[in-house]
């Protein structure tokens, strides 16, 4: 249960929420995406309100304006990774190879398109799943532990990736982890608790 947790993130800013395990950092991602409605306040995003969007209207608004990047990567195994990279792209009904060989070059996978993800690592792996959540141009990006798969070095090098693409972006982000490592590439740190959401001492 998420109780006492109000803030807001500027357009183009990184805002990590850091937390233990089961504090509910992936819960409040869900409720931000919209995949889950709270019981009482309010979520809004670029001025709209999710609260008062249908079901349809909210999956419409995920496709177009929201991108996901999480611990477990969600990489399709039966697609090359030029075509992960471009799936929010086909979601949208847009063909656009440039812009994800584009983005692919952004994560150093310029030469791994046509590679299928069992032959990645998984930092290749993450940075696949980093350039699938911004080759649609999102407003907002959400991380969901990004680097909670990976040994230290690739997840140094992953999270580093992710501010990167995102400021080159222009896009917002909000980052979940348990790691202060992690958190500290943010412009704002947040620490989420039983007691509520707090600013990082």
């Amino acid at each position: 249960m998420l109780e006492r947790v109000s803030f807001d993130v500027p357009a183009g800013a990184m805002v990590a929420i850091l937390g233990e395990s089961g504090v509910g950092k992936s819960s409040l991602l869900n409720l931000v995406a919209g995949l889950d409605r709270p019981d009482a306040g309010r979520i809004a995003i670029a001025g709209q309100d999710l609260g008062t969007m249908s079901d349809d209207d909210l999956t419409r608004f995920r496709r177009k304006h929201v991108g996901f990047v999480f611990q477990a990567f969600h990489v399709l195994p039966y697609l090359t990774v030029a075509q992960n990279v471009g799936l929010p792209l086909a979601l949208n009904g847009q063909v656009a190879p440039a812009r994800v060989n584009a983005m692919l070059a952004a994560v150093g996978l310029a030469d791994r398109g046509d590679s299928m993800p069992r032959e990645l690592s998984g930092g290749e792996l993450q940075r696949t799943a980093i350039a699938r959540a911004l080759v649609h141009r999102p407003a907002l990006v959400l991380a969901d532990e990004p680097t909670g798969n990976l040994d230290t070095a690739s997840a140094h090098g992953v999270i580093a990736l992710l501010r990167d693409c995102v400021r080159d972006e222009g896009a917002t982000c909000i980052l979940v982890t348990h790691s202060r490592a992690a958190a500290a590439i943010a412009d704002r740190v947040l620490v989420l608790t039983a007691d509520g959401l707090a600013e990082s001492a």
